[in-house]
């Protein structure tokens, strides 16, 4: 016969084991809703200069008014310096850019290594590949063609660099687009924007990918049209910025050079970091972009990136 003197506290013991296994069950749950994303940021000096080097305790990053917590901050050298650079040309281009192809060759043949360049001509919604990625420079350098100067039944150059994200594997490398295009949308139409500038940057934020725009001028009537080639500007100047990317441009033309543009993109993919910070995870099944800025108190250093990043669900 169970002794009732020795219930309760036989209830006390059990109370108290109870008790404590609810402290270290809540801290679980409150750690997993945090999750860790990763993306590449820009860090440079005046005018496209060398920075002075960063460390983790020197950026902050905040998604509104909440401060989050960087749990790493790593250059792109060494054994991170992987780097996939896709060349979209679009085939809509005016053949005239064919005086500074010259440029283009060059700049990939000074790329190191580390780094894999495929070359891409974009027309009717897609891109054709003329060198898939490789670290072998001078072939992909001589893959480098004349644009064809027409446009074809979707001239959308939103819809070629839209269809690439897509196919595009992750390898864990950096993945980075130069585009060489005017920004016109000669298919949806541009006016007040194209209607796939947002989509190409949501894709682009999705996938991690940050995107450069250099302006040559298209061929058609649109491409002599003032006003449209602004509403082309503000389009590759959007998509730049809103992927953490550069845009270049001279005027309403096809720069006389791409060279100094060229050395000014060298000096950006020289200087980047791969930042990680812990968030909340999203509530939603299919995760959501969410805003997010990245600041530091060192002065003359300008830090580029998305001004989004993929956070996933449950």
């Amino acid at each position: 016969m169970l002794n009732s003197r020795y219930f309760p506290s036989s209830l006390l013991v059990f109370a108290a084991i109870t008790a404590s296994l609810f402290p270290a069950y809540g801290q679980d749950k409150s750690s997993s809703s945090n999750v860790p994303v990763t993306t590449v940021v820009t860090v440079l000096g005046p005018k496209y200069t060398a920075p002075p080097a960063l460390g983790k305790q020197d950026v902050n990053v905040s998604e509104g008014k909440q401060k989050r917590e960087v749990t790493d901050w790593t250059p792109a050298q060494g054994d991170k310096a992987a780097l996939q650079l896709a060349i979209v040309v679009d085939d809509a281009d005016n053949q005239d850019v064919a005086t500074q192809l010259s440029d283009l060759r060059s700049f990939i043949n000074s790329q190191p290594g580390s780094t894999a360049i495929g070359v891409f001509y974009a027309s009717n919604g897609t891109v054709q590949a003329v060198s898939q990625f490789s670290t072998d420079h001078e072939a992909v350098a001589k893959s480098v063609r004349i644009p064809l100067g027409y446009t074809g039944a979707y001239s959308s150059i939103y819809l070629s660099v839209m269809s690439l994200i897509k196919g595009w594997p992750v390898t864990g490398a950096r993945r980075e687009i130069l585009l060489v295009a005017d920004g016109i949308d000669r298919f949806r139409g541009d006016y007040p924007i194209s209607p796939d500038v947002d989509s190409t940057i949501g894709n682009a934020q999705k996938a991690g990918v940050i995107i450069h725009t250099l302006f040559a001028t298209g061929v058609g009537r649109v491409g002599r049209n003032s006003f449209r080639l602004n509403l082309g500007q503000s389009n590759l100047s959007k998509i730049a910025d809103a992927t953490g990317g550069e845009a270049f441009f001279q005027g309403f033309f096809t720069p006389v050079s791409f060279a100094p543009f060229l050395q000014q993109l060298d000096m950006v993919l020289k200087n980047q970091y791969w930042l990680r910070f812990a968030t909340e995870r999203s509530k939603k099944a299919k995760g959501e972009l969410r805003s997010f800025r990245v600041r530091t108190e060192q002065h003359g250093v300008e830090i580029s990136a998305p001004d989004r990043i993929f956070v996933p669900g449950p």
